[in-house]
């Protein structure tokens, strides 16, 4: 189902979709462009047929959302519940993974402003001993930079028995800190960017000891509340998701053995680098007013945009990805997996355009790739017709 709505919901249009889906690729190489003065109208009907082939490569369901100033694109495929076979919404809530990475990175960044954290102050500072080296600072652990082995690597070296032995089970973030400690680093402090679930684990360690609340109170207090994200819940170590919600589905490693109900667990072994609940909707809130300057300083805003490039389209800033498309427009936000579970959250450096885009699988590489096409379709509008 595609639709568009302007202000209170009045139904613009709905167009058929496509059998197959081809997603756009992105261009290589190249610095981040600024976004143009107008952006072109957001392709639906690609939107539509990007969603229709995410269900088709193992997704049983996916949805899309599009907020761009007054006017509201929602974009539907497949079934929310495989048992009950209820279509996806984009009012359903989902598991938003590693997009709480910029939830944490948020409250640090409003504690700088605060002046009760310096980024570039050793996390030993905050947190004595914590660390086997006192040169990784703040920056580092919010940039990906500061060589903490990622211990879900290990965790989840298999996909459904490592799930299900930590499906129930509640972590302490030392715990899972002292999981990474067990490997050597993978680079010295600073050397170089390496993804690591480690590091906003820390994250989560820093908010607590400076804020003297939990990461769910702080996420609360300094995002949730002041952007009034109705949707939006931090419940671990809970299992279940509050109200209505998309059922989320683990593929397994072994091809065609059936998919695995992985709706319900604590997600203890992520906590504040992977375990809240949203819904589009309000992640296009969060991330159009991050980019707006909503929620910190622009100096800290600033801060957050200094970007390592990852690869010839990427780049990484402080608990935010940048993706170079392929008009020449660059969005911001983050990207989420977790078991049942992909996200794809960004808006345009302006805050104007917002699109979240989520598909119920997980462990699925084509799924995942194919659902990155939803960015090209928000954000680059139709693809130019070739001459002749």
């Amino acid at each position: 189902m595609v639709s568009a709505t302007v202000g209170r919901g009045a139904v613009l249009a709905a167009v058929a979709l496509s059998l197959l889906a081809v997603p756009a690729r992105a261009a290589a190489g190249g610095p981040a462009t600024p976004v143009p003065a107008a952006l072109p109208g957001p392709d639906t009907a690609g939107l539509a047929e990007v969603l229709r082939s995410a269900v088709a490569r193992g997704a049983p369901g996916a949805l899309a959302r599009i907020d761009d100033g007054g006017r509201t694109y929602r974009v539907t495929q497949g079934v929310a519940d495989r048992a009950t076979r209820r279509a996806i919404s984009t009012d359903d809530r989902f598991r938003v993974g590693s997009v709480t990475k910029t939830f944490s990175a948020v409250v640090l960044l409003q504690l700088v402003d605060e002046h009760r954290l310096a980024l570039d102050a050793p996390v030993n500072r905050y947190l004595p001993g914590l660390l086997p080296d006192d040169r990784i600072t703040v920056r580092h652990v919010l940039g990906h930079r500061s060589g903490l082995y990622d211990y879900t690597d290990d965790m989840f070296a298999s996909s459904v028995s490592g799930f299900e032995a930590v499906r129930k089970k509640v972590f302490t973030y030392r715990q899972l800190v002292a999981l990474s400690l067990k490997k050597p680093r993978t680079n010295a402090p600073g050397a170089a960017y390496s993804y690591s679930n480690t590091n906003f684990v820390v994250a989560g360690l820093l908010i607590e000891k400076l804020t003297g609340q939990s990461v769910r109170q702080a996420y609360e207090d300094r995002v949730v509340g002041p952007l009034k994200l109705k949707d939006t819940f931090y419940v671990h170590p809970d299992t279940a998701i509050p109200g209505r919600y998309a059922r989320g589905y683990l593929t397994p490693d072994t091809a065609g053995a059936p998919l695995v109900d992985a709706t319900e667990q604590t997600v203890s072994w992520a906590q504040s680098a992977g375990a809240v609940i949203s819904s589009a909707r309000d992640l296009d809130v969060f991330y159009g007013a991050l980019l707006r300057g909503k929620l910190m300083s622009a100096a800290r805003l600033a801060e957050m945009e200094r970007f390592t490039e990852v690869t010839g389209t990427t780049g990484y800033g402080l608990g935010l990805r940048r993706r170079d498309l392929s008009c020449g427009v660059s969005v911001y936000g983050h990207t989420g997996a977790v078991q049942g579970y992909y996200t794809y959250a960004f808006s345009t450096k302006d805050g104007g355009r917002s699109l979240t885009a989520v598909a119920n699988t997980s462990n699925n590489g084509r799924v995942l790739d194919t659902l990155a096409g939803a960015l090209e379709s928000a954000f680059c509008g139709k693809p130019a017709t070739a001459a002749g």
